[in-house]
């Protein structure tokens, strides 16, 4: 399954993955996923929302035991993010029949659409709207950087954008969600173990910076002249690593937008995009107001306008305990090593966070070596996603098999 699905949207110069939601890497993505179910004899659907469902037993009869996670990625993403999920889900389903289970309850494998948002801006758009937390019209109203509206790419790529909405129907059916995915840190590493348990999700966000100055020649303009929007978003990053280190909070600006963008031009707009997260919500407010009001007041003292907008906010996630403290309980019974099985935070947004609002759910985590992730160096090591699938399957067993 590896083998199949890593050249899929993989950039022959970065040796990244561009796998953007209804793009055609994407499209081959989920052919790929309706393959894999349909090789399994499980029965294959896609929801209103474009998220993927492959079903052993009846969708219809409630309480089912679901896992899977997403197969789109970020700008020259990693292999792992979100893939690993999926082809463990169902690599944890062929061991469980190599097992010769008895099943008690459905079980499903999911595909969820456009988590990472690296196309139209917003992270967990199939999960966010089949839990009601996006609106239809606000999700009509989302916009690649080439202009077009995910109504139209859904269109393009063959599906109904008109049918979009919240999918309570279906979420009241699930009663559990496990999602497995890459650890996107080093706890695990440096604990020397190959598998995890989410603990929570820290609250995160996305603000959009922008900076308004004023076009000129940069061969002819005078220093003392200038009102350069670039200066002070400089600035403003200089400072979201200040306040991110006085608060023990992450602050990133990773995405950058500049008007006109010629060589010999100083702008007349920068706009930047912060992403922020922290272990509390308390902290998480400190940091940002710090950034904010750095910003301003270098702002105001080179005569540049700014602007700030919240794009997207997620609040502190923790899993439910009960399905948490059993899924330890299952690892720390099928394990060899008699040693507790770590419960970890992480500050990456997931659907399985999105989900909770509406459904019980749980994470489990495959070491990643390095920490690196949203890269073409992420990585985790073949025993280890061996691990994780053996885990997967323990976990399943216990919550989905007689």
């Amino acid at each position: 399954m590896w083998r199949e699905l890593a050249p899929v949207g993989r950039h022959p110069d970065s040796g990244g993955y561009r796998r953007h939601a209804w793009s055609a890497a994407d499209l081959e993505c989920r052919a790929w996923f309706r393959a894999q179910a349909e090789a399994r004899g499980l029965g294959y659907e896609t929801d209103r929302n474009g998220n993927q469902w492959a079903w052993l037993g009846d969708p219809l009869a409630g309480d089912a035991v679901v896992t899977g996670s997403h197969l789109d990625s970020v700008p020259d993403g990693g292999a792992f993010d979100g893939p690993l999920g999926v082809v463990s889900s169902f690599a944890a389903l062929d061991e469980l029949r190599r097992r010769g289970v008895e099943f008690t309850r459905p079980v499903a494998i999911t595909n969820f659409g456009d988590e990472e948002g690296a196309r139209f801006g917003l992270a967990c758009v199939g999960s966010r709207l089949a839990a009601g937390q996006l609106t239809v019209t606000d999700a009509h109203r989302l916009r690649d950087a080439d202009g077009i509206a995910l109504p139209a790419a859904m269109e393009r790529a063959g599906y109904d954008p008109e049918a979009i909405g919240p999918d309570p129907e279906r979420l009241a059916r699930i009663g559990a969600f496990v999602e497995l995915h890459v650890e996107q840190g080093r706890a695990l590493d440096l604990t020397g173990d190959p598998v995890g348990i989410a603990s929570a999700i820290w609250p995160h966000g996305r603000w959009r910076f922008d900076f308004r100055g004023e076009a000129n020649h940069a061969g002819t303009t005078r220093l003392a002249d200038r009102r350069d929007p670039m200066l002070t978003y400089a600035e403003t990053v200089l400072a979201a690593r200040r306040e991110a280190e006085l608060t023990g909070a992450l602050a990133t600006f990773g995405k950058i937008a500049v008007e006109p963008n010629g060589v010999n031009a100083i702008p007349s707009l920068v706009r930047g995009w912060l992403d922020s997260r922290a272990a509390d919500q308390a902290t998480l407010d400190a940091v940002v107001t710090g950034i904010e009001r750095a910003a301003r007041e270098h702002a105001d003292r080179a005569g540049i306008d700014l602007a700030v907008v919240r794009e997207s906010f997620t609040p502190v996630v923790d899993f439910e305990h009960a399905l948490r403290d059993e899924l330890a309980t299952i690892l720390e019974g099928s394990g060899d090593t008699g040693r507790p099985v770590p419960v970890l935070g992480t500050g990456a947004g997931h659907d399985a966070g999105i989900l909770s609002a509406s459904v019980p759910t749980a994470m489990l985590f495959v070491r990643n070596p390095t920490g690196i992730s949203h890269s073409p160096a992420e990585h985790a090591a073949e025993d280890d996603c061996a691990a994780g699938v053996e885990a997967l399957a323990d976990v399943l067993e216990g919550l989905a098999c007689s």
